[in-house]
């Protein structure tokens, strides 16, 4: 999918009052976050869709960067950033067409970036330890294959997910700290609603 037609699609997605996903962060990126980053700490979203996490980072004090390939999709997000007077740094573009700077970020978060094909999750995770410090963390969310099963959000396409085994080998210039496969009841807009299969991962560029 080229980015016109994937600004498209995400547009339609987005085009709605209410934010599909909520505005409430990410559970599993609260987690981690809290545990792993520091205030000042400057941190990369990825796909930041309507906001929701960027705005929790930069409310806790992180220097937020994002991007998004959903022009509608940003303005909602900067204006949930400027409802909670905070400032984030939005690019419209999408995963090929960012400034993958090299060392640049304490922290990149991918929450629920599964529009990657096999061959886009590849170049991500490269990208990611590119642009991620020394001893930066990677924060990564996404379904398993039995999430379509459940069927409470999420691609329909099996290569699209994530398992274990998956990661491991995308994430082999990683530490890998956490790495686990669960099942959650989620809550977040009307897109993330029920059980869920879910993989978090928390890995740190070596230094």
């Amino acid at each position: 999918m080229g980015f016109a037609d994937a600004t498209q699609f995400w547009n339609e997605r987005f085009d709605k009052q209410e934010f599909i996903f909520g505005k409430e962060p990410n559970e599993y990126l609260v987690e981690q976050a809290s545990h792993y980053l520091k205030p000042n700490s400057s941190v990369l979203c990825i796909a930041d869709g309507e906001g929701r996490n960027g705005v929790w980072l930069a409310k806790e004090g992180m220097r937020v960067t994002g991007f998004d390939v959903s022009d509608i999709a940003l303005a909602k997000a900067n204006q949930l950033a400027a409802d909670n007077e905070v400032n984030i740094q939005y690019s419209l573009c999408d995963t090929d067409g960012f400034n993958w700077q090299a060392n640049t970020y304490d922290a990149v978060v991918g929450i629920f970036i599964q529009f990657a094909d096999p061959e886009m999750r590849a170049r991500i995770f490269q990208q990611v330890h590119q642009t991620l410090k020394s001893d930066g963390l990677f924060i990564l969310q996404g379904y398993t294959p039995k999430q379509l099963e459940y069927k409470t959000g999420g691609p329909s396409l099996v290569e699209h997910l994530y398992t274990e085994e998956m990661i491991c080998e995308l994430s082999q210039d990683f530490e890998v700290l956490e790495l686990q496969c669960y099942e959650k009841e989620l809550s977040e807009g009307a897109r993330h609603t029920g059980i869920s299969a879910l993989l978090g991962m928390v890995a740190k560029k070596r230094a």
